[in-house]
């Protein structure tokens, strides 16, 4: 089938893409949010391919695959068809509540398609469904599924690795402000988005934190998988698919316990706690003892390949199409 999604989360869609279907990427001029066209830095099939809204027009679309409310109003727009009506819909929703401006108090967070029953909802964990007030909606979680990087687990670097994209702007958020308490530990290698100013920010020394600002995907698998330990200090988003992507490559995990990393992260696959100290006294663990590290990078790399891996998640996804297309 023809599938119209939006390019919104670059690894999400590189997952999404990889299935048996036609996948059409909206492009506008400048390549600004309503239509970033096919990825810069990942590898993605020519069945994905680029639209503007004049070419949608002639498309036959099967279904749509939301992910903003902005999609809504641009579907009505450019194919002049109502979402769940007359076009079979389901609102993907990335985030845990409480992310976006006018969302309330997490617990009461109500979803922006909760009060129609006509495109259902699928959420990327149960945490999120469970806190999100869904109203009406039907619901549904798909979890992440992930492109296979390969075991490339080497740990010759006494490092920690933390992947964050904006961590200045987004702070607490992201758990920015924990990097001094990891620096103080570990030398530490920050990889994303929009690191310029983290230094600054939260009095990080640079000899003991080093930024690499936005590096394909692939140069960074590589050097990820070079540090001893991955780090995931934060504290409120969805589940990070860079933590599914270092536990993948056989990368040994510390992560807060919160939202669905608890899920995510088995006993064996490294420490999960809430408490820092905690933490940092697993970090120094694996920065000493090399064997323990490599054997918690196999546990992780286990886990991840029989709960996130790319065949189960593109199953789920063409059961559910089937569902609303039907």
């Amino acid at each position: 089938m023809r599938v119209l999604v939006w390019h919104v989360h670059g690894s999400w869609t590189t997952a999404f893409v990889q299935g048996p279907h036609e996948y059409l990427l909206p492009v506008v001029p400048g390549r600004g949010p309503d239509g970033l066209g096919r990825a810069r830095t990942w590898d993605w099939p020519a069945s994905a391919r680029e639209v503007t809204a004049e070419q949608l027009r002639e498309e036959e679309v099967d279904v749509v695959v939301l992910q903003r409310t902005r999609d809504l109003e641009l579907v009505r727009e450019w194919l002049g068809r109502e979402p769940g009506h007359d076009l079979p819909a389901v609102f993907l929703e990335h985030n845990a509540p409480g992310l976006e401006p006018g969302d309330g108090p997490v617990p009461h967070t109500r979803h922006p398609l909760a009060d129609r029953d006509d495109v259902p909802i699928a959420h990327v964990t149960h945490f999120n469904r469970l806190f999100y007030d869904n109203g009406r909606a039907p619901t549904t979680v798909i979890e992440h599924g992930i492109v296979d990087p390969g075991a490339r687990y080497t740990g010759e670097l006494a490092r920690a690795a933390v992947v964050t994209n904006e961590p200045v702007r987004r702070g607490r958020t992201v758990g920015a402000d924990l990097l001094p308490g990891l620096a103080a530990v570990a030398p530490v290698d920050v990889f994303g988005m929009g690191l310029a100013g983290l230094h600054e920010r939260h009095g990080l020394d640079p000899d003991r934190v080093t930024l690499y600002d936005d590096p394909p995907q692939a140069a960074m698998h590589a050097e990820l998988a070079r540090r001893r330990v991955y780090v995931h200090p934060v504290r409120w988003t969805s589940l990070g698919l860079s933590l599914l992507e270092a536990m993948h490559l056989g990368m040994p995990v510390v992560a807060l316990a919160t939202t669905e990393v608890v899920e995510a992260v088995p006993a064996d696959a490294g420490v999960v706690s809430t408490r820092p100290e905690v933490l940092w006294d697993a970090v120094t663990t694996y920065l000493h003892d090399e064997d323990a590290a490599r054997a918690a990078g196999e546990a992780a790399r286990a886990a991840a390949l029989g709960r996130y891996g790319l065949t189960r998640f593109l199953s789920d996804w063409d059961a559910l199409l089937e569902e609303v297309t039907r």
